[in-house]
């Protein structure tokens, strides 16, 4: 029996050199004692590193070629390796001695030796994963440049805290912290990431200034309507709870979640409801039709000028349509033709419409602002997003607008166009796909602008939220039908 006896619970680089030496003297798994020599991460600082994989005297000398080990395969052990199972390194060795003789081990699911190599990686994975999530970091001051200093407990199960080192630094450049767990402990200054040894709960400090500030954020966006409880313990189990502040408020946040929930529910109906009294109606100025609104707006001398066309966008449709889209602005394209949604937006617009059978010539469709704002880079028109004191400016026209069309159903197309027709800056995901009572008996629809889904950036995302636009739309003509 060869005895191996490697510096620490982490000496990856010990077990790969015995590993190696071993496979080239031909030694079985079987003949094979591991053990851990010493106690501590730190302990071997300054010894003789050729005993590190075990005393050379121990493996006798080489009797074949060099082991050829898969790259994949190795990454796999070494991730394993991290683990506290104290087979860990047997097994890792096992299967490298199989390798020699079978290459494609990896690659068989069903090999008993490798279904539990992959059990034992998807727990440091996982066990990683915890740590990124669940440290929980205490400001304890400055340093004489002023950089803010933090320190956290956290308790892996695992033989992690050194692989992790690297993801905090990354992470959190801009700040001195220290991470001490039962094993090692590690810092980051600014310049240097160190190591060090182990310590104790009772080393770090257990509550700092800011962490009732922190627990009121966490209560305050804690939303009741998502609350999974076995999916939070799956994600979050409650041996990690010790270590998190936030995790004192869960029992009370989780009883009182049904109450917070139908609270929100009544809030959201009232403010549904509420919308169509934002904005009194506005006094009608004489305009009995279309062509005299817009004669008046393109003679007002007083609109926002600064970084807009000076040409007025107006809208296109029956001056009865029973259905109205508002959008943000005219585009590049828009102003030069002089007609709403007929650049890469309104095209999609149009298709979107036909897919969801709704007429656009039946429907007037028009803008929340009526020139085209935008920045100039070179050869090209760079759209800017209105301000809401432009908004607020063209609001007034678009109520003339609404009040001559009289639509039975308006559609606001984005952010932009709610705030036109409300008053308000509503979030499109909590307010979209709803048909909300509008002034004189109209329905509103809020959802995305067309240009959103222009911007996605994959192909499966476009298609979701197509499908998406398209359930809007229906779902308005669906009203309009009513």
């Amino acid at each position: 029996m060869i005895r191996i006896a490697l510096a620490a619970e982490t000496d990856i680089a010990g077990w790969r050199d015995a590993a190696r030496g071993l496979l080239r003297a031909q030694i079985a798994p079987a003949d094979v004692d591991w053990q851990v020599g010493r106690d501590s991460l730190f302990d071997h600082a300054g010894d003789d590193r050729s005993s590190v994989g075990g005393r050379a005297n121990d493996i006798p000398p080489p009797r074949g070629p060099q082991p050829v080990i898969s790259k994949e395969l190795l990454r796999q052990i070494e991730t394993a390796l991290l683990h506290s199972d104290p087979e860990r390194f047997a097994l890792g060795y096992r299967i490298v001695y199989r390798a020699q003789s079978e290459p494609k081990i990896f690659l068989n699911p069903a090999d008993p030796d490798m279904h539990r190599l992959r059990g034992l990686s998807k727990s440091i994975r996982r066990d990683i994963h915890k740590m990124h999530a669940f440290v929980r970091f205490r400001k304890i001051g400055s340093d004489e440049n002023g950089r803010e200093s933090f320190v956290a407990w956290f308790e892996p199960e695992h033989h992690i805290t050194l692989a992790v080192a690297p993801f905090f630094r990354n992470r959190f450049t801009g700040m001195n912290w220290l991470i001490v767990t039962p094993e090692a402990s590690i810092a980051w200054d600014g310049q240097t990431l160190a190591t060090g040894p182990g310590g104790a709960k009772s080393d770090v400090p257990q509550e700092d200034a800011v962490e009732a500030e922190w627990k009121a954020y966490y209560g305050a966006i804690f939303n009741p309507a998502r609350l999974k409880t076995k999916a939070m313990l799956a994600e979050m189990p409650a041996k990690y709870w010790k270590n998190l502040p936030e995790a004192a408020l869960i029992p009370g946040l989780t009883r009182e979640a049904e109450t917070r929930m139908n609270a929100m529910i009544d809030k959201e109906q009232t403010a549904a409801i509420a919308i169509k009294d934002v904005m009194a109606p506005a006094q009608a100025h004489g305009f009995t039709d279309l062509d005299s609104l817009y004669k008046a707006l393109s003679a007002a001398t007083d609109y926002p000028q600064e970084d807009f066309s000076p040409t007025l966008v107006p809208g296109e449709g029956p001056g009865d349509a029973p259905m109205m889209f508002v959008g943000e602005q005219p585009g590049d394209q828009e102003d030069q033709a002089g007609r709403p949604f007929v650049g890469p937006a309104g095209q999609l617009l149009d298709r979107a419409l036909a897919a969801a059978s709704v007429n656009r010539d039946q429907a007037y469709v028009t803008n929340a602002v009526k020139r085209f704002k935008f920045v100039q880079r070179g050869k090209r028109r760079i759209h800017s997003k209105p301000s809401n004191q432009d908004v607020e400016y063209y609001r007034w026209w678009l109520e003339q607008e609404r009040q001559i069309v009289q639509p039975q159903v308006i559609v606001a197309l984005g952010a932009t166009a709610v705030r036109a027709l409300t008053g308000k800056s509503l979030t499109i995901s909590r307010n979209r796909s709803q048909l909300i009572d509008y002034r004189d008996g109209a329905k509103l629809l809020i959802t995305v602008h067309p240009s959103y889904l222009l911007r996605l950036p994959d192909g499966a995302g476009q298609k979701v939220e197509y499908e998406k636009f398209l359930r809007d739309l229906a779902m308005a003509q669906s009203a309009l039908a009513a």
